[in-house]
């Protein structure tokens, strides 16, 4: 296959907008910096990219559990895991146009924006939002927003894997909403201050210490080949590890997925040894045990994590440059199937004839319980096809004077733009088995 040329963010953008996959929150306000609504095709382009990570880390295997933690936890939690001490980036101000800058993105001593070298000296920034619970604003109901939705699972692990039963190798599975005070957001969805996150803890035995690093060479691998099976293009991607001062603190090991964006490679999803580090802290911050007991062995221990972590916003917007294609006469997103927001779109040749459309919305009704349709009557059919492929629908079924008599109607293939006449009696067969050959 031909690597398909970099489309910009400008073009990505206007896109997004112009179909409804992404707006600016609160635009009708002059909008919110850093964070994002989703709109129609956004939720179910997002829905399907949490769906094809559950079903790949959960639904498909027998040693992963799923866990649903809550946005608010007890601020001890973050204490514990080194956020409210370390979770820092360091930041400037320009003294003359007042603009607030990370440091480590600056590659002067001049402000970006204004260009004076006026800029303060670094100082360190606690990136998580601060709330309060209850009715009292004191010490008392000091709470923050979450940065992360690893430590749940950490703090939930004994509760986990003893309502489950399982035991180590095995892991625990969140989706969910997490936030960071970002200093600058930017690069539309792919740092902003509220988004959502895909984590694994994979908890394994700490020995012997080749077994833990046999599983983080497993999973820098599984999460690789899922993106390559989910389409994305394998020059855009690619692997990066690293080592000595590199690392975390608390890492034995890190590999970053990243991806070739408009603005450069950028880090998709990060795959990390994390140790014995994360059960240790609470362990020593709670004073509450939460070794796991091997009944077979008679041991005890703390297991280590290997955590393969990623954004659904940064992979949404990820699948969606890979997927872009600006042709002669057409823009089409090359999205795969199961990624698709609608799988088939029926159309109706013409409004003007009541058969025509009767038959065509019954067409559609009869695909939507097994196949996530819609149903198209604005416009000419050409312009209806090319509205389709902009959004990435895989097919396209015309229903036409022909379909009256012959009870059959035409399929268009998005990516070669081939037609074929199908039999409507077999036509959810032969999308079905379309679908799952792309």
């Amino acid at each position: 296959m031909t690597l398909r040329p970099k489309p910009t963010m400008e073009e990505l953008t206007a896109l997004c907008k112009r179909r409804g996959f992404v707006f600016q929150s609160s635009e009708l306000y002059g909008g919110v910096n850093g964070a994002w609504d989703y709109g129609p095709l956004g939720v179910e382009l997002k829905r399907n990219i949490r769906e094809a990570w559950w079903r790949d880390i959960v639904v498909l295997r027998d040693d992963v559990v799923g866990l649903d933690t809550a946005i608010l936890m007890a601020p001890a939690v973050w204490r514990a895991s080194g956020h409210l001490d370390n979770f820092h980036d360091q930041m400037v101000d320009c003294k003359t146009c007042k603009k607030r800058w990370r440091a480590d993105q600056l590659t002067t001593d001049r402000c970006p924006s204004c260009g004076n070298a006026t800029l303060t000296e670094p100082r360190a920034f606690n990136m998580m939002f601060k709330t309060a619970i209850g009715a009292m604003e004191d010490a008392s109901s000091e709470a923050y927003l979450r940065p992360e939705t690893a430590q749940g699972i950490f703090v939930d692990f004994k509760l986990a894997y003893q309502t489950a039963r399982k035991k180590p190798p095995f892991g625990i599975a969140q989706i969910g909403k997490a936030f960071r005070n970002e200093i600058t957001p930017g690069n539309f969805i792919f740092r902003s201050r509220e988004f959502e996150q895909m984590e694994l803890e994979f908890f394994v035995p700490p020995e012997p210490p080749e077994e833990a690093m046999r599983w983080y060479d497993y999973w820098v691998g599984a999460r690789y080949d899922w993106w390559m099976r989910l389409g994305m293009q394998p020059e855009r991607l690619r692997k990066t590890p690293y080592s000595g001062a590199d690392l975390a603190h608390y890492s034995k090991a890190t590999t970053d997925l990243e991806y070739d964006f408009p603005f450069g490679w950028g880090e998709l999803e990060g795959i990390a040894h994390r140790g014995t580090f994360d059960l240790t802290q609470h362990v020593a911050a709670s004073g509450k045990d939460l070794a796991y007991f091997d009944e077979e062995s008679k041991e005890k221990y703390l297991p280590a994590v290997i955590e393969p972590s990623l954004g659904v916003d940064r992979a949404l917007l990820a699948f969606m440059l890979d997927a872009y294609e600006r042709e002669t006469d057409r823009t089409v997103l090359h999205l795969h199937p199961s990624l698709a927001p609608y799988k088939v779109a029926v159309f109706p040749l013409v409004r003007n004839k009541p058969d025509i459309v009767d038959l065509a919305r019954r067409v559609e009704l009869g695909l939507r319980p097994h196949i996530r349709t819609t149903f198209d009557d604005s416009g000419n059919v050409g312009k209806r096809y090319y509205r389709q492929d902009e959004i990435g629908t895989p097919f396209c079924v015309t229903i036409d004077y022909d379909s009256l008599s012959g009870n059959d109607a035409t399929v268009r293939d998005r990516d070669s733009k081939e037609q074929v006449r199908v039999s409507l009696d077999m036509l959810e067969v032969h999308l079905r088995t379309a679908l799952g050959k792309i």
